[in-house]
Parts: C-alpha cells; structure tokens; sequence
C-alpha cells in the first residue's frame, strides 16, 4: 500500500511538472494557399538543367520525328514537322496550378524555438496518375504530395564567459545569400551568427551530399560566411561561398566502395552588396564573381588522363535604384552577366565534353555566371512576366529561369544584359498598378544563350551563329488586396523576340542551315494568394 501510495504521489509529481513545462510553450502556426493560371506562348519555365547555355526549353523543340493523326484511329510514324515538332513551340500553353505550405514554430522563449515546415503542390490541376510528388491536383485526390520543406531549431547559446551573443540554427535549413542572384536553397546545416552594433557575421555549413560514410571521394560540403554593416540608412556586405564537391555533377544514387567519380570540383564564389536609402532613392547594388574548377579523376590505374580542368570564371554586377514620390514609384535597373564562349565551353562546362565551336577538342573554361548546384535564384529573380521569373507566381516561369539540382547553372541571368524601367501608383487602398519595359540582350560568345540557330562557316561547317539582340519586354501588373491576408495579382506580359532567340529547324539548304523565328513570347497570368 505504501509503494501505491508512494508512485501515485510521484506520478502526479510528474504530471504537476509536465503541465507546467508544456504551458511554456507558445505554438505559432503560419503558411499559405495559392491558385494560379498560366496561359502564355513561348514563356514557359525554363528549368531544364540546360547548363551554361542551350536552347528554349525541352518541351520547345524543332524538327523531332512524331506520329501525326490523319485519321481517328489512324498515325503514320516519323513524319518530320520542322516547324513545331512534338512539343509547345509556337503552341498555346494553358493550365492551373497551386501550391500550399504549411508551418508549426513552438517557442519555448525567446532564445529557444524548433519550426517545422510542410509544402504541397498541384503542378497542375489534374495531375497524372504515374507521379505522387507535386501531384496534389490528381483528380479525386488522395495522392502522398505532402513534402518536408525545414526542420530545424533556433537557439541563442548561454553565456559562457564569451562577450558575444551567439543564435545557432540547426537542421534543414532555408539557406539564402542574395536569394534573387545567388544562392536561394534547402538543407541539412549549421547557421551560426552574431552581432555586435553595428556589425552582424553570420558562418555557415552545410551538406548538400554525403555518399559513403567510410569514404571522403564522394562528399561535398559548404562552407559560407557574411559580414554586414548598418551605417545610417544603408546597409552594406560582403561575403564568400566555398563549395568542396568531391563527386560531381551530385549523382543520383551513391557509388559502392571502391568507387571513383569521374570529376571533382571546387568553386568559389565572392560578392559585395549594398541596400539602403540614399537621400530621396532607395538602391539596390550587387557585385558577385564565381571563380574555381571542375577536375577530372585519374582514369587508368592512377596514371594522368591529359584531360585539362575545366576553369569557371565568371561575374555579374546589378544595380536598383527607386524613387517613392506620394502615391508613385519610379525605378530603373539594369545589370550585365559575363556569358560562356562556344569555342571554349560545352553546354554542361564538363572535362571531355567537346565545345559546339572552333577547334579545340575538349571544353577548357567557363566565362558565363553561374550560381551553385541546387540554388533557386532563378526563381526569385522577379523581374518581368515573360522572359524572367515573376515574383508573384513564386517562380513557377520564366524562360530564363534556370535551375541544375546537381551541377552549376546560368541561374537567372548567366549569359544576359537588362536595363529595365517602371514605374507604379497605388490608386486605391486596394489596388496598385505598374507598368514596365525592358531591354534583354545576349552575352554568350560565338553561340546564342537561348537561340540554338546555326550559319555556314568555310572552315568549320555548320556552326552556332552568334546575335546579341534577345529582346524587348513590355508588361503591365495589377496587384490587388481583397482582403489583409487575401492578394489577387493580374499580369500581362509581351516580348519582341530578337535574333538571338531564333531556333534551327535541323533542315539545310546546301551548305546553308534553315532557321526560323520563334513566335514573339507573351503571357497572361493570374495568381491568388491566402497567407497566414
């Protein structure tokens, strides 16, 4: 009886202190639902892991072998259509799409926290039976699309005798340096930061791919850090990116022991930046260089394979200026990215890949700028409704949107010049409207960055022809708050494609290859957004 007595009384012991430990915790529940509808020509997504430079999307392709109908029922095989082939070029692109996010963060105070963040996807509305993944849309639902998006947890550590106030973040982390150009991800890390007014330094680590753990020749790590300053109105950083991939491209399944991957590589990447006001003009100005190498193993029992490096050096510089006045806002931006030589470069910037131009038998350097393996800069990059991303469709198009989930890519601006200008006017509490035009020209040498069309030269053949005019874009956006947490955006966007957007038909005249103009891209869109 004393034994009973004596566990029921730490029993409620226990729940007594459970109780009070649990009622610490404050729960914040946060996310977001979307709807939105796409309906363009030529203004797809790019998205394809294109690499350095290539053509229009994989779904944009000419002069591909198809089965055509002539009758129900009825396909005569390998019929050659030049002018549209089997995928969306020139064709009307029409489909709905939506995404959901949804996120617990407990709180325990304020130097202690955990967050967990779920995403979901409709990629389209009435999705195919043969994908669970981003495949919510699936007509009568009950697909598995429910994806973990963060895991991590938020602690500022005690003192402990060192005059700095250290915050930790650890787990599946939002990673982001300069998230519109640069690196914009998700992973298993370690955030370590400080701030001692007005400096603020911030370390990271990072695993983007382990392999075998018994071995280091299939690992790739990150080590990242930043350091930032307020001096009045303006901000202003620097910061250096280390990627140590000993396996690359990142492969897909992990190698047996014993194993060697075919390439390692070591990159770089240095950036200065500014934000701020200065006097009447908000600014915006960035500065990013890439700078490493892409290494072939040894191939024959230890002895040198005479296959060079393939050097990466390539920049970037933007900047943002915008003048508020009232109920108006007047900007222009402009920014130039060094593109890749054709004559020096394969399309994947890998050892043993032959360049498309000149004579050199294996690609040597990339010139064009180019962000890290999995960054989706592409997608932020926000800057128009046709040829880059649009912020308020989260990135989800854009034919300059490039994205390499397991290698270095053009990310949103690698191989491209843009001088744009806007301006905006809040009309009504409710509504915001702003008009935009710009100018996109092309920055890749003796090839085009998107354009895949080809001339005759004497000496080498049939050769990708080099033009610098991408563009001109002309889009109008109309923002409109229904509700505080309720946003519909409406937005139109027209491109008059250049030279350097046309695309070869793979028929030849002769010696003299056809080319042809793709339609002028344009694209109307609609995206409504619930945030919470």
């Amino acid at each position: 009886m004393k034994k009973l007595i004596l566990l029921s009384f730490l029993g409620l012991l226990v729940m007594a202190f459970s109780t009070s430990a649990y009622a610490q915790i404050e729960t914040k529940i946060f996310g977001m639902i979307d709807a939105q509808w796409q309906y363009n020509v030529n203004a797809s997504s790019n998205n394809t892991s294109a690499g350095i430079y290539d053509v229009l999307p994989a779904a944009y392709k000419y002069g591909t072998p198809i089965a055509i109908d002539i009758a129900p029922g009825t396909a005569v095989n390998n019929v050659f259509l030049p002018n549209k082939g089997n995928g969306a070029l020139d064709r009307k692109v029409n489909y709905y799409e939506s995404r959901a996010r949804l996120g617990f963060t407990a709180i325990m105070d304020k130097n202690l926290q955990g967050t967990i963040l779920f995403e979901m996807d409709a990629a389209l509305w009435g999705g195919t039976p043969d994908s669970v993944r981003n495949n919510m849309g699936y007509w009568a639902a009950d697909r598995a699309a429910v994806e973990i998006k963060n895991v991590y947890i938020d602690f500022g550590l005690p003192y402990i005798g060192i005059p700095l106030p250290m915050n930790f973040r650890v787990g599946l982390l939002p990673l982001a340096i300069r998230p519109n150009l640069l690196l914009s991800t998700d992973g298993m890390a370690i955030n370590w930061s400080t701030k001692i007014d007005p400096v603020a330094i911030q370390l990271i680590y990072a695993k983007p791919f382990e392999g075998k753990t018994a071995v280091a020749q299939d690992d790739a790590d990150v080590l990242g850090g930043v350091v930032s300053a307020k001096f009045g109105t303006l901000s202003a950083g620097a910061y250096a990116l280390y990627y140590n991939m000993n396996q690359f491209p990142f492969p897909t399944t992990v190698l047996p022991y014993g194993s060697v991957a075919a390439n390692d590589a070591e990159m770089w990447w240095y950036g200065l930046y500014m934000d701020g006001k200065l006097g009447p003009v908000d600014v915006n100005l960035d500065g990013i260089m890439d700078r490493g190498k892409v290494k072939p193993r040894d191939s024959f029992y230890g002895f040198p394979n005479f296959i060079p490096d393939v050097k990466y050096r390539g920049w970037a510089a933007r900047a943002k200026v915008d003048f508020p006045w009232e109920k108006f806002n007047f900007g222009v931006t402009g920014y130039y990215a060094s593109g890749a030589d054709a004559e020096d470069t394969h399309p994947f910037g890998l050892p043993a890949s032959i360049p498309p131009a000149g004579f050199y038998p294996f690609s040597k350097k990339v010139t064009s700028y180019v962000v890290p393996p999995g960054s989706e800069a592409g997608s932020n990059f926000g800057e128009s409704v046709v040829f880059y991303s649009f912020s308020p469709t989260r990135g989800a198009t854009g034919i300059a949107n490039d994205i390499s989930y397991t290698q270095m890519s053009r990310g949103p601006i690698g191989g491209t010049w843009m001088a744009k200008a806007y301006a905006s006017v809040k009309a009504a509490p409710w509504y915001k409207v702003t008009i935009q035009g710009m100018y996109i020209g092309d920055t890749t040498k003796n090839a085009d960055t998107f354009g895949n069309a080809r001339e005759f030269n004497f000496f080498f053949g049939s050769q990708r022809r080099d033009k610098k005019d991408i563009g001109w874009e002309f889009d109008i956006i109309n923002e409109i708050q229904i509700y505080k947490n309720l946003k519909l955006t409406v937005a139109g966007g027209y491109m008059f494609a250049g030279k350097a957007m046309d695309q070869y038909t793979n028929i030849d005249f002769g010696l003299f290859p056809n080319n042809e103009d793709i339609k002028n891209p344009w694209a109307v869109i609609w995206n409504l957004t619930y945030t919470f």
